[in-house]
């Protein structure tokens, strides 16, 4: 019987041009390195797309830097604004 890991929080931010497959995209990268998604909120801005997502790291099969290579490499290709951190640094730099 295997253990229950603590869950380990990071937030991705997503900011570009609305266009088709974004979200697959990210969705599909999360769920190749075993990245589970536990919530998504997103909304169009005028003609840009604005989502954040929290992810559990708790049983991913890389590590932060190889995600972080990975939602860059998406980043590159569709033109957007990723960011991808701990959930602790997250919401030290957003609380009001």
């Amino acid at each position: 019987m295997s253990k229950k890991k603590k869950s380990q929080i990071c937030i991705v931010t997503v900011v570009g041009e609305d266009k088709v497959g974004i979200i697959a995209k990210l969705s599909n990268a999360m769920a190749k390195a075993d990245v589970n998604i536990v919530d998504v909120n997103q909304k169009i801005m005028e003609d840009y797309f604005v989502m954040t997502m929290a992810c559990d790291m708790a049983h991913a099969s890389i590590g932060i830097e190889q995600i972080q290579k990975r939602l860059n490499k998406i980043a590159r290709e569709m033109d957007l604004k990723i960011t991808f951190q701990h959930e602790d640094i997250f919401k030290m730099m957003h609380r009001m």
